[in-house]
């Protein structure tokens, strides 16, 4: 996996899906233990740090994607250093419904509305992804993250 670079300025404006059945949104403090018990079960403890540190920001820097009271994703941004996008993951049986790609682009516009003309993906999972919706480029060399080598 690669770290990956975003033209913040050059996101597709009019993709936003305004006839999903659930709704993107910021976590509220009062949730933060509900969201992070949601990362544990769903994902990783590397994750759940970083949804822990994220959902402490106010306005947390935390987003889901919730259809009936029942969470189906998240995505961080702007939490393991400036300007990153991540992590992000949707539950298993709510995949291949848009919710991921409708995270990324709300994750990236607020990033655009605190005033960053680009955004890194660090660690990318799914590269051709991120490459096709956003038009998004490897950055050469190892990612940050493995640079680093935490604990």
């Amino acid at each position: 996996m690669a770290d990956m670079l975003v033209n913040l300025y050059s996101l597709p404006e009019a993709s936003f899906d305004k006839t999903q059945s659930y709704q993107i949104r910021t976590v509220l403090p009062p949730e933060k233990h509900k969201v992070v018990d949601w990362v544990r079960e769903h994902f990783s403890e590397n994750w759940v740090s970083e949804c822990e540190v994220a959902c402490t920001k106010v306005p947390a820097n935390c987003l889901i994607a919730v259809q009936d009271n029942e969470i189906l994703g998240f995505a961080c941004y702007d939490t393991t250093f400036p300007n990153f996008f991540g992590p992000t993951g949707v539950k298993e049986g709510a995949r291949g419904q848009g919710i991921g790609y409708q995270l990324l682009l709300a994750s990236l516009f607020q990033l655009r509305a605190k005033g960053y003309a680009y955004a890194i993906i660090g660690d990318a999972g799914p590269v051709d992804f991120y490459k096709k919706t956003i038009g998004a480029v490897p950055i050469d060399g190892v990612p940050v993250l493995k640079q680093l080598k935490s604990l």
